[in-house]
């Protein structure tokens, strides 16, 4: 089936901060075999392309003049394995949390400490994205992509991705020119649920599970989240806004004696991790806004679109925020969010 190219197409719904920008050519992906008619029209109108999944990463701050690809690619498969291992190949266009819902369905796990991440199957590894002490890094094998500079499919083992904290291969060093069809996730018929991070075993204790099933503990999951972040559909949001800081050990004892009260995680050797979300929160700006463009009122991590905010506007307080907090801490924030143009 040939892929249909349509020009002059608004983006309000699809990117989760809801901006009304317009893509100059636009396309929706739903098969592998259509990635050639994307190369061919790219290059007979001499114009970028931009894959997009579910455009929860994504800050548009302006029309586009490129040629922008939904990637609708579908479909699963289970195969399994040896001592309870099983492989699990998802489409990079399944959405993410109903992919995570239905391994659970399909009794594999591994997969529920990421459950209510917004976005595609194929986005996942570009940010290895990650929650409650888990990353795509962690469970997933390879990838299928497609090259759109040679114009072939390309396997990437996890090794090859070169996954670092919120990074990839695919987004430092190579932004643009993959699109990721699928993903394979090495999962498993046993349970071993990960509850030592950001407090949910304190959460199930306090509901008195000592020993949660795979869907309890991916519910609890989901409603914590809920409790920190906004969903997009009713307030427009790209999840978490900046990285959290990775800075020098000796930094941190510094900042540490001069705020007793900082958050600092262990990170690589040599390295410690702030929480960036406390960094904003201590100067005042959770719940702010500047005309339609905010912060979270329940989370400062996360900026939010009350309704006619612009990406302009977004990336203008983010730019703010930034400001405020080296001038405090002398630590940069890094925006997580893809920004275009």
């Amino acid at each position: 089936m040939s892929l249909e190219f349509h020009e002059n197409v608004s983006l309000k719904q699809y990117n989760s901060f809801g901006f009304d920008v317009s893509a100059r050519f636009f396309a929706v992906l739903e098969s592998a075999d259509q990635l050639n008619d994307v190369r061919a029209f790219a290059h007979d109108n001499d114009i970028e392309v931009l894959f997009i999944g579910g455009g929860s990463n994504l800050v548009l701050a302006a029309d586009l003049d490129q040629l922008v690809v939904v990637n609708r690619i579908k479909g699963v498969q289970i195969v399994d394995g040896q001592n309870g291992e099983v492989l699990v190949t998802a489409g990079g266009g399944e959405e993410w949390h109903p992919f995570v819902r239905w391994t659970l369905e399909q009794g594999v796990y591994g997969l529920e400490n990421l459950s209510l991440i917004p976005g595609t199957v194929g986005a996942a590894p570009i940010q290895n994205i990650g929650a409650y002490g888990v990353e795509i890094k962690d469970r997933m094998v390879s990838l299928e992509a497609f090259d759109l500079e040679t114009g072939t499919q390309v396997c990437f083992d996890c090794c090859d991705c070169q996954f670092e904290y919120r990074d990839s291969l695919f987004k430092s060093r190579f932004p643009g020119r993959y699109l990721i069809t699928s993903v394979t996730f090495a999962l498993s018929r046993e349970f071993r649920p990960i509850l030592h991070y950001g407090g949910i075993s304190q959460q199930l204790e306090a509901r008195g599970i000592t020993s949660p099933e795979p869907v309890q503990l991916s519910d609890l999951i989901c409603e914590v989240r809920n409790t920190k972040l906004p969903q997009p559909g009713l307030l427009g949001n790209a999840g978490s806004f900046f990285k959290n800081p990775v800075i020098s050990v000796q930094q941190a004892e510094q900042l540490q004696k001069d705020f007793p009260q900082m958050v600092v995680f262990d990170d690589k050797p040599g390295c410690s991790k702030l929480a960036a979300g406390w960094l904003i929160d201590q100067l005042g700006w959770k719940g702010r806004r500047e005309g339609d463009a905010g912060v979270y009122e329940k989370q400062a991590l996360v900026l939010v679109n009350h309704g006619e905010a612009t990406g302009a506007d977004i990336i203008e307080l983010a730019g703010e925020i930034q400001a405020d907090v080296y001038k405090q801490y002398g630590v940069m924030l890094e925006i997580e969010p893809r920004c275009y143009p």
